[in-house]
């Protein structure tokens, strides 16, 4: 059997899940997830084993240890993961929602209501903590989930998947509900990408030429989640003090993500005392500053920064920074540069803080707070697909209602229409 007839096999049984999973109540759903949470937390050293191989491999690829530690599995991590499964159980459950209804004129009953998406596809990156997070979320919301990560944590995946599929059999879940695209060579990233008719939706997780393909060359529907070029501005009226402490945090807390700040945009007014504290504070956090030639007026070791850098996505211990003139000329440099994701504004001033979040169009928007704080868990959604910056239905973290479409309900008593 060819990769492509062995692709269209797990689909079209992805298909076949979905029917069968999308009318289950939530009772059966939920005890699906803690079956799957408690088979992790008991095939731990079996998942460890297979992500040691993964590791290795990446190792000897002259992988960087960020992107290591993104891959690499611990019997501590595997159990987070099984308990934010859990967190997903506990959430509510949004299919058969009504969105919005009542009485027309002439009788009819409307109601809006939400329905799964079907089939879900995902193409990841790295990370096969996703793999567990994309499959829970999909189950929760009624969707069958087909996943495609990358071919560097092929060996965790296939035992994840391994592991959840043997607890779904002993649940009124569809074991097929949850499936690995088979294959690591591109052509079978190509066969998800084409299969429209099979795969109702495609969300792509990972960084901008994974989202950029996946984008350009799938027929099926996409999600598009985002790449985080994300801006810090500090206000003329900004405390110092506060802007160093989020600047920091939004930078250093967790630098390999995609809410990760990597621009700083100082307002002149407030550069003389700002910049100087900034600039130690990163210096001493193991950060490199790329800046403009009024940043790199503050350090020696500022390095020049190019075109590009204002355009980078790091996801390292380096960030861009630059002094303007004014509030809107911060705005104009990250609606140039910026990716949609998330921007924040450090400032005292009310007036400023409302400009700056109307006039900047991005997915999330902080005030006084640091852009790390983008996160479905942070939100209160509990464990997220992903984080869109597109503009259709589904924008910033994406939780379980996001992973819905809706449908009309019409009711009425032998009603036609004249």
């Amino acid at each position: 059997m060819s990769e492509r007839e062995e692709f269209l096999r797990v689909a079209r049984r992805a298909g076949d899940a979905a029917s069968g999973l999308g009318p289950l109540p939530r009772a059966a759903k939920d005890a699906a997830l803690h079956a799957v949470a408690d088979a992790l937390v008991e095939s731990a050293p079996e998942i460890v084993k297979a992500n040691e191989a993964d590791v290795a491999r990446a190792r000897e690829a002259g992988t960087s240890e960020y992107m290591i530690d993104r891959l690499a599995l611990t019997v501590e991590r595997i159990a987070a993961i099984a308990e934010a499964a859990r967190k997903v159980a506990a959430l509510p459950d949004p299919v058969g929602e009504s969105v919005r209804g009542g009485v027309l004129p002439n009788g009819l009953e409307l109601r809006q209501v939400r329905v799964p998406l079907g089939v879900v596809g995902i193409i990841y990156e790295g990370r096969p903590n996703v793999t567990v997070d994309a499959a829970a979320l999909c189950l929760k919301s009624g969707n069958a989930a087909l996943l495609r990560g990358s071919s560097s944590a092929h060996e965790s995946n296939t035992a994840l998947v391994g592991v959840m599929q043997a607890a779904l059999a002993g649940t009124d879940v569809p074991a097929d509900a949850v499936q690995l695209v088979p294959g690591t060579s591109r052509e079978s990233v190509k066969h998800l990408m084409r299969a429209r008719g099979l795969v109702d939706v495609l969300i792509p997780r990972g960084g901008a030429s994974l989202i950029n393909s996946v984008v350009e060359e799938s027929t099926v529907p996409v999600i598009e989640t985002g790449v985080g070029n994300c801006a810090v501005y500090v206000d003329a009226s900004a405390d110092v003090a506060m802007a160093v402490d989020i600047l920091l945090n939004a930078k250093t807390q967790r630098p390999s993500v995609c809410n990760a700040a990597e621009t700083f945009l100082v307002h002149a007014d407030i550069a003389d005392a700002f910049v100087p504290r900034a600039l130690e504070a990163l210096r001493e956090a193991g950060v490199t500053v790329h800046g403009d030639e009024r940043i790199r007026s503050y350090g020696d070791d500022v390095v020049e920064a190019t075109e590009d850098d204002w355009y980078a996505e790091y996801l390292s211990l380096d960030i861009s920074g630059r002094v303007v003139d004014s509030l809107d000329d911060a705005v104009a440099h990250i609606r140039t540069y910026g990716s949609g994701h998330t921007e924040a504004i450090v400032t005292t001033s009310q007036p400023a803080a409302k400009r700056f979040v109307a006039r900047v169009d991005s997915a999330a928007v902080m005030v006084n707070a640091s852009t790390r704080f983008t996160d479905g868990e942070e939100f209160g959604f509990g464990a997220e697909i992903g984080i869109s910056t597109q503009k259709l239905h589904a924008r910033g973290p994406m939780g379980l209602p996001e992973l819905t479409s809706t449908k009309y309900v019409v009711t009425g008593e032998g009603h036609l229409r004249g």
